[in-house]
């Protein structure tokens, strides 16, 4: 089969595009054949070696889309043909063949396509645990969506919106605003704008909003501070280095900041992760949004694509 190695650590270009033999699955492991994979910014930051050592050669990514091609010894489900979506892999989904873990493995539902089921491992499951299982999100808070136009923002704008909570979406970009307003949000503004913030608040009559997921912590940190409710919470989805901010402004309203990685959830969080992702495929509120393609040999403009720090558009996924 054909998939990318990283042989080293290092920018795009580290990523190659090479011939190894086709993986088969031990027991309690299933072998999928990968119609698209989903590119994650966290992928990059692997490949660059920020989190850490790895074994080389390593084949990058955790999401992906397929068919079943075989399974270990001991695995009643799923079987070979059905359609799956991958939520981690053993082997890395930026190939043609993949093999994961049986608790990895996840139905995709026949009307949601293999490029959607490529789109929803991290981004969805990302946005669920930062909105039920960290902000704890009730119904009929308000919301405000730090950046809403990438893979983790929409899925947020969805989630949100069947759960009964009143969302506000922002994008830097004509095309990103009209997507989140496609997705359901009550309202979209422009974060490239001085103002905006300053809309937040008249849209909720000064009060501020309860929960914030911010997409990029270091620029946006401090100033979310000052539009936040009451016992408000921020939750950091994501950030690309330091940020300054005044300390007094989560006293004088009991507010929290609140980190969050999904590696982190339990297995029992993962589960109810998944539970609740597929139940939203199968009845349609969940729709996930494919932004660009690439073929599997365009794995490093992928890469690049996926880190451009405004004008993200949907879900980045690799054709194998």
């Amino acid at each position: 089969m054909n998939c990318i190695r990283v042989h080293q650590f290092g920018d795009p270009s580290v990523l190659k595009l090479e011939e190894v033999p086709d993986p088969r699955p031990a027991a309690g492991q299933v072998l999928v054949r990968i119609h698209a994979a989903g590119v994650n910014p966290v992928e990059t930051y692997i490949r660059r070696g920020i989190y850490g050592p790895r074994q080389f050669p390593y084949t990058p990514g955790s999401d992906g889309a397929g068919e079943v091609v075989d399974v270990g010894e001991g695995v009643a489900w799923p079987k070979p043909g059905d359609r799956v979506y991958l939520a981690g892999s053993i082997s890395g989904t930026y190939a043609q063949l993949a093999l994961a873990e049986q608790s990895q493995v996840h139905p995709l539902p026949a009307a949601v396509s293999f490029e959607q089921g490529a789109a929803i491992g991290v981004p969805y499951a990302t946005a669920y645990r930062a909105l039920f299982q960290r902000a704890e999100a009730r119904p009929a808070e308000t919301l405000l969506v730090h950046g809403a136009s990438g893979g983790v923002g929409i899925a947020a704008v969805q989630l949100a919106r069947a759960a009964g909570l009143r969302v506000i979406g922002t994008s830097g970009t004509d095309r990103g605003r009209e997507l989140v307003r496609a997705q359901g949000a009550h309202y979209v503004l422009d974060h490239s704008q001085a103002g905006h913030l300053e809309e937040v608040m008249r849209i909720t009559a000064g009060e501020g909003v309860n929960i914030i997921l911010e997409m990029l912590a270091n620029a946006n940190l401090g100033d979310d501070l000052t539009v936040l409710s009451k016992f408000g919470r921020v939750i950091v989805v994501g950030s690309r280095g330091p940020v300054q901010i005044v300390p007094r402004e989560t006293m004088r309203r009991d507010a929290d900041i609140r980190g969050m990685t999904l590696f982190n959830a339990s297995p029992h969080e993962l589960r109810a992760i998944h539970a609740a992702l597929v139940a939203g495929l199968e009845n349609g509120t969940l729709r996930p949004v494919v932004g660009r393609r690439f073929a599997l040999a365009e794995a490093a403009q992928a890469h690049e694509a996926v880190m451009v720090p405004s004008g993200a558009w949907g879900k980045i996924v690799l054709l194998p």
